[in-house]
């Protein structure tokens, strides 16, 4: 989790908000790029799932660097009901943030809480669609975001042959486009593009990942945009899977610099209905050909 906006699950993007060059800082409750390598568009087997993605980034402002550690630890709830002919998918995000501005002092806190329900389609073929809608809960860590917000996002995810080809769009609305101290929030736009496959227990693929402010109407408010790409390698160690990926800003707008991530997850199955599980999948889902 660094600044311009899961979850899946989630997602403060602290070094992002710190490494705002002048004026009054901007923040985003969705961290840009939490949800690449993660079939969102897909039906989870039923079960109860711990996801922890945790993040390391500098990003490459004057005078110094700015740093940030996000982890994301995620509880996912993959229910056995069916809401619209769709699976319901609970997840409860709680973010932990460390983030170091320009050189400065890092500063450390808990980032806003995100509770969230999915509704995650099987359309056939080995193509899933999903609509979640959750929200992020105020905060008082003061160097993070602080005013509650909505979230929704729309993904669609092909998971046959070995792949994983998903797209995420995250939508997020402020409740409050201001904090207490003034800090201007913007309504954002977030997107997670994966394009990955497996081989045997391994998997590898592409990842990228594209963020931007919403128009605010306040004069002289300079909106912040990103577009990041990189590579992925996972590994399913059965039942616990790792993956780790590397992500490298291309273009960047109002953050003051490049940044370079590197990104951990550690998915771990707590409770799982084994006959819809696949043997071996790199990824959480769903047996196929059902």
């Amino acid at each position: 989790m660094n600044r311009r906006s899961l979850t899946i699950a989630r997602t403060l993007t602290a070094a992002a908000c710190l490494a705002s060059p002048g004026g009054a800082l901007a923040g985003s409750a969705a961290q840009p790029g939490q949800t690449l390598g993660l079939p969102t568009g897909a039906q989870l087997p039923v079960g109860l799932y711990l996801v922890d993605t945790s993040s390391f980034g500098v990003r490459g402002t004057l005078p110094r660097d700015s740093r940030s550690n996000v982890n994301l630890p995620t509880f996912a709830w993959s229910t056995p009901w069916q809401v619209l002919d769709a699976r319901l998918h609970f997840f409860v995000t709680q973010p932990v943030v460390a983030a170091s501005a320009r050189g400065a002092p890092y500063e450390s806190g808990l980032g806003q809480t995100l509770l969230a329900a999915q509704l995650a389609w099987d359309l056939g073929g080995d193509l899933g669609v999903s609509y979640l809608f959750g929200g992020y809960l105020p905060a008082d860590t003061r160097f993070l975001t602080q005013s509650a917000s909505l979230s929704h996002r729309f993904a669609a995810s092909y998971t046959g042959n070995g792949w994983n080809l998903t797209a995420n769009l995250l939508y997020g609305i402020f409740l409050d486009t201001r904090s207490p101290t003034g800090t201007l929030y913007p309504d954002y736009l977030n997107l997670d593009l994966t394009a990955a496959r497996k081989f045997g227990r391994w998997q590898v693929g592409a990842v990228a990942f594209g963020s931007s402010d919403l128009p605010t109407g306040v004069a002289g408010y300079r909106p912040q945009g990103q577009f990041a790409m990189g590579g992925l390698v996972g590994y399913n160690f059965g039942p616990v899977t790792l993956q780790a990926y590397l992500t490298r800003d291309v273009v960047e707008r109002n953050y003051g610099g490049l940044e370079t991530r590197g990104w951990l997850r550690a998915i771990v199955p707590l409770y799982q209905d084994k006959g819809e599980v696949e043997p071996n999948r790199t990824l959480v889902t769903r047996r196929q050909g059902e």
